[in-house]
């Protein structure tokens, strides 16, 4: 698989209004999308450095993905996300690899990427994602 780079680090938050004015305000990063993703039960505010990118993340229902790692773990770190050339190459190669992914195909996220979670006991306990840019 040809990793492009990092695409985003995306952060768990326990209120997106409140956390945006540090990096929007303080930090002056480029706020640049807000988005609600059904799919994965989030609402992400994302920050453009030019270079990579910030997603925030808050839960969009009680039982979302990040609402039970609010919960475990508080505010913090939740996933680096790399962007592929092509996510379903990504996903073949994991596979043959013995590589575990949280999703078995590609769904889709923020801005429309196509996306793919490995799972952290993988990764050195890091939730990696991986997205392929949407043409």
């Amino acid at each position: 698989m040809k990793i492009i780079g990092i695409e985003h680090v995306g952060i768990a938050v326990d209120d997106l209004e409140e956390t945006s004015s540090f990096w929007g305000d303080i930090l002056r990063i480029a706020h640049t999308h807000t988005e609600k993703v059904e799919s994965e039960g989030v609402n992400t505010k994302i920050f453009d450095t030019g270079k990579g990118k910030i997603e925030l993340l808050d839960s969009l229902e009680e039982y979302s993905p990040i609402r039970k790692f609010l919960h475990k773990r508080g505010p913090g770190i939740h996933h680096v996300c790399l962007e592929v050339e092509d996510i379903n190459i990504a996903i073949k190669e994991l596979k043959e690899s013995k590589i575990q992914t949280i999703n078995e195909n590609p769904t889709i996220g923020a801005e429309g990427y196509k996306i793919v979670f490995i799972h952290p006991k993988f990764t050195g306990g890091v939730l990696v994602e991986l997205a392929e840019k949407p043409i």
